[in-house]
Formats: C-alpha cells, sequence, structure tokens
C-alpha cells in the first residue's frame, strides 16, 4: 500500500507557500508606484512577504512587495475584539458600512493582512489593512509600492446575466480562491469558455498570462457532472508522490485534481473524494499537521468547521453515484463544536490558526486558536 509523505519536510513544501520558490528573480518585473484596485480579496501570501491579492472586478492578481519579512518572535496568541468596529473607526465610517473580504497571515512575521470594502455596493472602496501581532491594527498604503500584475485573458463578462432569481454578475467569481505553489499562482474561479469552472496555474514572476483548465466534476448530492459551478476554496496536497489540489464546491463535494493536469486551455475531469452534506457554502481550508497526521481544516457556512482526515485519502475510491438526502460519503471528518461563527480561517503558525469569527451585537473578532 502506498503511503502519503508525512514528513515535516514535505508537509512545509506543501502548506507554508513561502518556502519553495527560489530565492532569485521573484521580484523581476515589478515596478514601484500606486497598485490600484476596483475590488480586493481573496488574498495568499508567496515568498519573501509577496501579498498576492486578487482583484475580482478587473479580472486580475496584483503581486505586491509588502517588505514585511522580519521574522516573527516567540508565539504570542493574537485576539481582537470588534475588529469591524475598529476598522471603522480608523477608516472613518460605520461599522455596518465595512465588509471584510479575506483575511490571511504572512507566514514569516505572522501579521494579518486584511483585505476590506469601506461602503456597500459598486461604490465600495478596496483597502488593505495590516493588523501586527500585538492587535495593532494599520491601512498598508498602496501608492507607492513595488507591485505586478496579471491579467486574466478569459474572464466572465462583467454584467447582470440569468433571469429572475438566477441572475448574477459571473465577474464577481472570475477569482474565488487562490495559493502560491513553487513557482505559480494557483487560481480558482469562473471563465467565459462554455465549461466555465476553471482552474489556473500561472508562472510567476507574470509574463504572459494564458487561458485557464476546465474543470469537470461530479457532483453527488446533485446527482450529476457539473462545469459551471465554480471551486470556492482549495489547498494544495500531496497524494501518494504526486502533488495535488483538493478543491471544496458548494453542497460540499471535496475534489481532487493533479496539478500537472493544470494545463492552458485544457479539459480535466476531477476525482470526487467525498460529500459532506448539501446546503452548505465552504469558506476557507488549510492544511496541518498533528501527532505525525495530515487533516484538512474546513470552514463552511452552515455545517461548522469539518476536520477531515486524510489518512486513506490515497484509497479513496471515486464518487460517481448520486448522495441523496444531504447524506455523506468518503473522507472522514469530525466537527469542531467549539468553534462557531467561522467566517474566515487560514493557518497562524504550526501549532495554531487564525479565525474570525462572529461575537455578540455584530461584533468580529480575529483571533488565534489552537489547532484541533
Amino acid at each position: 500500500m502506498k503511503k502519503m509523505i508525512r514528513c515535516a519536510a514535505a508537509m512545509l513544501a506543501l502548506s507554508l507557500f513561502s518556502t519553495v520558490a527560489p530565492a532569485e528573480g521573484l521580484k523581476d518585473g515589478m515596478k514601484e508606484g500606486k497598485a490600484a484596485f476596483k475590488s480586493m480579496g481573496p488574498l495568499a501570501f508567496g515568498p519573501e512577504g509577496i501579498l498576492f491579492v486578487a482583484d475580482t472586478k478587473s479580472a486580475a492578481v496584483v503581486a505586491i512587495d509588502t517588505g514585511d519579512t522580519k521574522p516573527a518572535t516567540g508565539s504570542k496568541a493574537l485576539k481582537v475584539e470588534g475588529l469591524n468596529q475598529k476598522i471603522a473607526a480608523l477608516l472613518g465610517t460605520a461599522a455596518d458600512q465595512i465588509l471584510i473580504d479575506d483575511v490571511v497571515v504572512n507566514p514569516i512575521s505572522h501579521s494579518v493582512y486584511v483585505a476590506v470594502s469601506r461602503g456597500r455596493g459598486p461604490e465600495a472602496i478596496p483597502v488593505l489593512l495590516r493588523v501586527k501581532t500585538d492587535g495593532a491594527l494599520e491601512v498598508v498604503s498602496l501608492d507607492k509600492v513595488n507591485f505586478s500584475r496579471g491579467e486574466l485573458p478569459d474572464a466572465p463578462v462583467d454584467g447582470v446575466v440569468g433571469q429572475g432569481n438566477r441572475q448574477s454578475n459571473p465577474r464577481r467569481e472570475a477569482i474565488t480562491d487562490l495559493a502560491f505553489f513553487q513557482d505559480r499562482v494557483l487560481i480558482a474561479g469562473l471563465s467565459n469558455e462554455e465549461f466555465a469552472s476553471t482552474l489556473r496555474a500561472i508562472p510567476f514572476p507574470f509574463k504572459t498570462v494564458a487561458n485557464g483548465t476546465s474543470v469537470e466534476m461530479y457532483h453527488g448530492a446533485h446527482g450529476r457532472f457539473e462545469t459551471r459551478s465554480p471551486v470556492r476554496t482549495f489547498v494544495p496536497f500531496k497524494v501518494g508522490n504526486e502533488p495535488q489540489l483538493i478543491a471544496a464546491y458548494t453542497c460540499t463535494p471535496l475534489v481532487q485534481f493533479p496539478l500537472s493536469d493544470l494545463k492552458p486551455g485544457a479539459k480535466v475531469k476531477g476525482k470526487t473524494i467525498a460529500e459532506l452534506g448539501n446546503m452548505n457554502r465552504p469558506i476557507d481550508m488549510i492544511v496541518y499537521q498533528k501527532d505525525g497526521k495530515d487533516f484538512l481544516l474546513l470552514a463552511n457556512s452552515s455545517r461548522g468547521v469539518m476536520k477531515i482526515s486524510t489518512d486513506n485519502i490515497e484509497n479513496m475510491e471515486s464518487i460517481t453515484a448520486p448522495v441523496t438526502g444531504g447524506g455523506k460519503k468518503g473522507l472522514p471528518y469530525e466537527t469542531i463544536q467549539g468553534w462557531k461563527g467561522i467566517e474566515h480561517l487560514d493557518r497562524y503558525d504550526d501549532k495554531n490558526a487564525l479565525v474570525l469569527r462572529k461575537g455578540e451585537a455584530g461584533a468580529l473578532i480575529l483571533e488565534s486558536l489552537p489547532l484541533p
């Protein structure tokens, strides 16, 4: 029986993306100037303090040299009460005029970067904030930074399509999640292709950006193959000796794609390895190791936070038949009962996760919690 590689070095290579790329040339092609955004989020860190920011409205990913490369010292827990209220005060507005679009931890400094919309609707202004390890908040100025930009050539239309309650603007889902792995920016979202669900592996530094890979998967809860539902969150993960992308979709199938298959213009069918329950939207997923075993931690809109075992992932049979009645199949999991109201999740360090969760009276709490 094949065994998954569980050594610390392999896990660092797959989950701490800032350690795997070569040190030379990462900032080639960056220019100094104002990094302008129409929208902001999702976020992901790469090596050397480089922050990747999705501008979904513009169908672009911007790489920003944050200069935030001083290693964290100690292991002090982080907790910021009423984060949305403190952000509103910092930006001179009301808490109900603040939307937190994503949070991500710099794996070097352990500072937390927060993508915020100031205001509601199409006139909202994107703002990037930093929460230091002592809980202090500051606006990250983008007026004079080193940055580079990758434009998606096959983004969906920016406008309302569909009829009645099926109306939507597909551009809002041009980028639903992103990560950095080795020398590539991995992106999930929609394209303008007939098979609209798309994954991308864009070489970095950015030069030219090719069309994405159209992806198809079997959705057991819906009892059919799907090509238009976007991946909501994903992680790179090594199965056997091969790097894979583990992707979570709405209603919550987990699907496995070989990273080697993500080639421009290709069409790829994923392997559905779990159905975790319908009427649910995955939010964020991380990989971590505890007691010599690898786990996925998946935050959801209505099914809590799931700790998913990967013990037998290499031997999971593909789900190709309906899973009815909200049933579950495939990889086993447990629900972390004490973690309620989680809106965002990231890995803080080797022993802790970072969560943004709902508190009382609409307050949002940002804190580090021991990995379960």
